[in-house]
């Protein structure tokens, strides 16, 4: 097993690899930007070395920079975490050659399953059902939309490349076609440099669930069951819970061996997550594959709860060349848990995020809960990186259990200094639909009137005005002269 672990990341998951290592005894040693230069995974952590300025580019997504904090520090292995470069083949290829161990899938994987068009053509040959479509050879607008006709519309366009849902259009004319792809293909090669789109039949509210799991270099690959991740603004996920409602243990047999025999094919190592749009709910409901994420989720610590297996640790064991110590027969769940993103924004103004001074920052804690988190009270957030400020995860012997928990917790959770989504979330999880487990990826699109905060109502004083000032001549005998003052005509002392 390593001895140091350098960790290419920042914030909560930065803090949540360093917890795993500190248990089992790994030195860990913290990267940070000049915007991190206080940040709580820097104190965490047994070393830390600055590595660039607030941008990205010149910091956490610096190979050089980050290989040679490695080499200075005499890292073993690297922990890219999710986003930056955690699904970066040329990264994992630089930490190869370095003689830096990464822990995450290979290079060769990455590539059978980073492409979209790649993985869905790897899931057709390993027998994983896929959304009908159609992979255009030719990429002129014309062919494009002549292959989104023989699919049959409505469709949805998505970029070959990247995630995040950048690029994908859905379309329910033939009309719309070619504005469509227009705009599909410059936001494809704005985003990933690449603008090749491919076709797939639109599939009508459907929800949005993934499989987790985990393969050695001996062979061995396993599942960790599913997680139901329907609740999304803008591809984004929001809440996330395991098990999913709509799976039963038939649905979850095939939904799993599908996910193992993808993974299986792309000679996958480490902790991947196989998504699936699933179509219905129960033994007879249809999926089909989505994408391979090629590293760890944010939400994987649900999976966590409901099943017992750490799995940074297992990460690491397997990063160390040891076998899977489990075998399919191995795993179960046991209760239910629901996770919420806690995160700077404003959902009263368009999910704006927020940047400042956290005045008041303080975590709730009660049985059965747990907050990932990587922020501390004090502490700037900043406008250079993802919003997400903290993980709530409850665990409940069912579901009632686990929301009721969460949504106690939230009511615990005191955050002052920037506005947060968690006036949304606990609405979210009092949401009738919500509580039946009647959920899609459309959810937060169709109840927003119900889930986001009203614009407030004008003070009464300003409808007072308002009303004079509607009802006021506006010439002649009687109209208030110019410059005067609408509030002195009020009857009533003013707050």
């Amino acid at each position: 097993m390593f001895t140091r672990v350098l960790v290419a990341n920042r914030g909560e998951i930065a803090v949540r690899v360093m917890r795993t290592c500190r248990e089992m005894g790994i030195e860990t040693v913290a990267v940070y930007s000049d915007a991190d230069t206080r940040a709580l995974h820097v104190t965490l952590a047994d070393r830390a070395v600055r590595i660039g300025g607030a941008a990205p580019s010149e910091s956490y997504l610096s190979h050089g920079a980050l290989l040679d904090a490695a080499r200075a520090t005499g890292a073993q292995a690297i922990h890219p975490g999710y986003g930056f470069l955690s699904e970066n083949a040329e990264f994992a290829d630089a930490c190869r050659d370095a003689g830096v161990v990464f822990i995450g899938p290979s290079s060769a994987a990455m590539a059978k399953v980073g492409s979209k068009t790649a993985a869905r053509q790897l899931a057709e040959a390993a027998g994983v059902p896929v959304v009908p479509g159609a992979i255009p050879a030719d990429q002129s607008d014309a062919a494009v939309a002549e292959a989104a006709r023989r699919v049959g519309l409505p469709v949805l366009l998505k970029p070959s490349e990247g995630g995040g849902g950048i690029g994908m259009k859905a379309v329910h004319d033939a009309a719309e076609l070619p504005a469509a792809i227009a705009q599909a293909r410059r936001e494809a090669e704005a985003a990933f440099g690449d603008g090749t789109l491919y076709v797939e039949r639109l599939v009508a509210r459907p929800r949005h669930v993934e499989f987790q799991i985990l393969g050695d270099r001996h062979g061995s690959v396993i599942h960790l069951f599913e997680r139901e991740c329907s609740i999304q603004r803008r591809h984004q996920k929001v809440l996330e819970e395991t098990p999913s409602t709509a799976v039963t243990p038939a649905l979850r047999a095939r939904m799993g061996a599908a996910a193992v025999a993808l993974a299986q094919a792309a000679g996958y190592e480490n902790a991947g997550t196989v998504e699936f749009l699933v179509e219905g709910s129960g033994d007879g409901a249809a999926f089909y594959f989505l994408e391979m994420n090629a590293r760890l989720q944010v939400e994987h610590p649900i999976t966590e709860a409901v099943t017992g297996v750490d799995l940074v640790r297992a990460q690491l064991g397997i990063a160390a060349g040891e076998r899977l110590p489990w075998t399919q027969a191995d795993l179960s769940q046991s209760g239910h848990a629901i996770e919420v993103r806690i995160c700077a924004e404003d959902p009263g103004q368009n999910f704006l995020p927020q940047a400042g001074v956290l005045a008041l920052y303080r975590e709730p804690s009660m049985p059965r809960l747990r907050v990932d988190s990587g922020v501390s009270e004090g502490a700037e957030v900043s406008v250079h990186y993802d919003s997400l400020l903290a993980k709530l995860v409850a665990r409940g012997e069912t579901r009632e259990a686990a929301r009721l928990r969460a949504r106690r917790a939230l009511d615990q959770f005191p955050i002052l200094g920037i506005r947060t989504n968690v006036p949304l979330l606990g609405r979210l999880l009092t949401h009738p639909r919500f509580i039946a487990g009647d959920l899609d990826t459309h959810f937060l699109a169709t109840e927003a009137g119900s889930l986001l905060p009203a614009p407030p109502a004008p003070p009464p004083d300003v409808l007072a005005v308002a009303e004079a000032l509607a009802h006021a001549p506006t010439a002649g005998p009687g109209a208030a002269p110019p410059g005067a003052d609408p509030w002195a005509s009020l009857k009533r002392a003013r707050v």
